[in-house]
């Protein structure tokens, strides 16, 4: 006999996933813009670390929370571009990839029945973690008629005596937004006066167009900010698994001894690649942020010379939302016929909430030449509904 739990059972996959796995099956030459992954391989100086390091014997446990030097980095860089100082050794945890960093945090700081507010569109993963942790999720529309820009009176709105977080993307997975400054000030004195945390995903923070930006640990002094952030994005190392949780010393320390648990410690070879990104040359991370903007301008240019279909400016991350809505059909609709008939992947804007309906993600982490025969093939579909 199999027995599957409610919560398992009642789980939702991820539609970019789900995307994924429909294109490994479609097989034939297609246009991969589903996937948020940078197009380029991990630095030279970082692998040579990775192997020097698993070469001098780094193949074994680490501590739970990581290796002290590469928590020494993480916190300096923190207090560099925060200004806010973290302690090393009890303010940073090293985890396996940002997932887990946010999982454990939920888990942490969550109780049963707890709501976690997530403004929408949103990574789906924050509510399916939520649900894991015992808590409810509560999604909080952002107006598409602002270019989903956070709006802090309807996240205010839904505060209350059992929120435990709220989870603040800025830039935005999947709208490439970043959010208005003063936005996040209200939001987070908000969220201070209801003994709330903050959970800051900052993966894609050193990934803006328009300048640095400021740091939501950096808006107020308070005690219940949390952020994780990785080297996936930023250090094309998605496969290596490393990110972060920095906050305070009792919320980290819970989260590490919940990791203890799943998964023991991070890779140790992983770690030592990370300190290597963090410490070395910035300069592979300057050249990709030069192609994504590049893409992005050439991007946002052709859907403007495309029927029925537009997109906001995206602002930060190496992703564009289309307003598809004018087509036929859901966004799911929209998406499965265009890789069925259009050979084109992308992800359908319901998978990031209500408020994504109308809209698909196009991830811009690719190739010139296969961001515009995807432009190409979109565009093809676009005239065929009109003909």
């Amino acid at each position: 006999m199999t027995k599957i739990s409610a919560r398992a059972a009642a789980f939702e996959r991820s539609r970019i996933r789900v995307m994924f796995e429909l294109a490994e099956a479609h097989g034939g030459d297609l246009v991969r813009l589903e996937v948020g992954e940078p197009d380029f391989d991990t630095p030279e100086h970082v692998i040579d670390a990775a192997a020097r390091a698993a070469r001098d014997g780094a193949t074994h446990y680490t501590s739970g929370a990581g290796i002290p030097d590469l928590r020494a980095a993480i916190a300096d860089r923190t207090e560099r571009e925060t200004g806010v100082s973290v302690n090393p050794v009890t303010g940073v945890s090293v985890t396996n990839g940002a997932m887990e960093a946010l999982s454990l945090a939920l888990a942490a700081i969550a109780e049963p029945d707890d709501e976690v507010l997530i403004p929408t569109p949103a990574w789906p993963n924050y509510s399916n973690q939520a649900k894991l942790a015992g808590a409810t999720p509560v999604e909080v529309p952002l107006p598409a008629d602002e270019g989903f820009d956070l709006a802090p009176d309807r996240v205010v709105e839904e505060l209350t005596r059992d929120t435990a977080a709220v989870v603040l993307t800025t830039p935005s997975n999947p709208t490439g937004r970043v959010y208005d400054e003063d936005a996040v000030r209200a939001v987070v004195e908000a969220a201070a006066d209801h003994d709330a945390y903050i959970i800051a995903d900052e993966v894609y923070a050193r990934l803006t167009y328009g300048g640095d930006h400021r740091r939501v640990a950096s808006y107020a002094d308070y005690e219940g900010l949390l952020t994780v952030n990785s080297c996936s994005k930023t250090y094309a190392m998605t496969g290596w698994r490393i990110g972060w949780l920095v906050g305070p010393s009792d919320v980290v320390e819970a989260a590490t001894n919940l990791g203890e648990s799943t998964t023991a410690c991070p890779s140790s070879v992983g770690q030592h690649a990370a300190l290597a990104a963090l410490t070395g040359t910035q300069e592979p991370v300057r050249k990709m942020r030069a192609a994504f903007r590049e893409r992005r301008e050439r991007l946002v240019k052709r859907v403007e010379e495309i029927p029925k279909i537009s997109c906001p400016h995206p602002e930060g991350a190496f992703y564009a939302f289309l307003d598809v809505s004018a087509l036929d059909g859901t966004s799911v609709d929209v998406a499965e016929r265009l890789l069925s008939e259009y050979g084109v992947v992308t992800a359908p804007g319901a998978g990031f909430g209500d408020a994504g309906e109308g809209y698909l993600r196009l991830s811009f982490a690719n190739s010139t030449e296969r961001i515009e025969l995807g432009l190409d093939r979109i565009e093809r579909m676009v005239r065929d509904e009109r003909d």
